[in-house]
C-alpha cells in the first residue's frame, strides 16, 4: 500500500550572534510545500546579521502506526513539523522532517538536533484529513478495585 506522501522544502537560517565562543546559530525556521526536487540549497534571504536557505526535495511521509503522534501534533494550539538536522562542516543541513510528535521525541531521545517548525495550513489540512482517517484511540482499560480482588492475592 503506497503511504500518503506531501513534498515539501526545509528553510534554515543562519544568525549571527554577538558571543565570543560562537559567531553564529543555525536553525530550521519553516517547512514549506514544494514540488522541487532534491537539489543543492538555495539563499532565500540575505541580510546583515542572517540568511535563510531553501532545502528542496523532502517529503513528509505518514504512517498508519503513527497516526496516535500526528493525532497529539494537530490536536494541540500551534501543531509543528519537526526538523531532524546536523550541522556539517560550517552549514546546518536538514537531514528528514515529520509532522509526528512521537518520532520527533524519538529523535530528540537519540540524541539528534531537532526543532519544531509551524506548521502550514495546507499540511494542517492534509494530516488532519489521514488522522480522521486512521486514528483511533486505545481503548481503556478497566482497573478492577482492589476490593474486588481476593484477600490472598492483594499486594501492599
Amino acid at each position: 500500500m503506497q503511504k500518503p506522501k506531501f513534498p515539501v522544502a526545509v528553510v534554515m537560517q543562519r544568525r549571527l550572534l554577538d558571543n565570543r565562543w560562537q559567531s553564529e546559530a543555525w536553525e530550521p525556521v519553516g517547512v514549506v510545500p514544494s514540488v522541487e526536487p532534491k537539489g543543492a540549497p538555495r539563499l532565500l534571504v540575505e541580510e546583515a546579521r542572517a540568511q535563510q536557505w531553501l532545502y528542496p526535495g523532502f517529503e513528509l511521509v505518514l504512517h498508519r502506526d503513527e497516526a496516535e503522534g500526528y493525532y497529539l501534533n494537530v490536536s494541540v494550539t500551534g501543531p509543528r513539523v519537526f526538523v531532524l538536522w546536523r550541522m556539517d562542516e560550517d552549514k546546518g543541513v536538514p537531514l528528514d522532517v515529520t509532522a509526528s510528535y512521537n518520532e520527533g521525541g524519538r529523535w530528540l531521545d537519540g540524541g539528534h538536533s531537532v526543532d519544531g517548525v509551524p506548521m502550514s495550513p495546507e499540511i494542517f489540512a492534509w494530516v488532519g484529513e489521514f488522522v480522521e482517517q486512521h486514528y483511533r484511540p486505545e481503548p481503556s482499560k478497566r482497573i478492577k478495585p482492589r476490593s474486588f480482588v481476593h484477600p490472598k492475592d492483594r499486594v501492599g
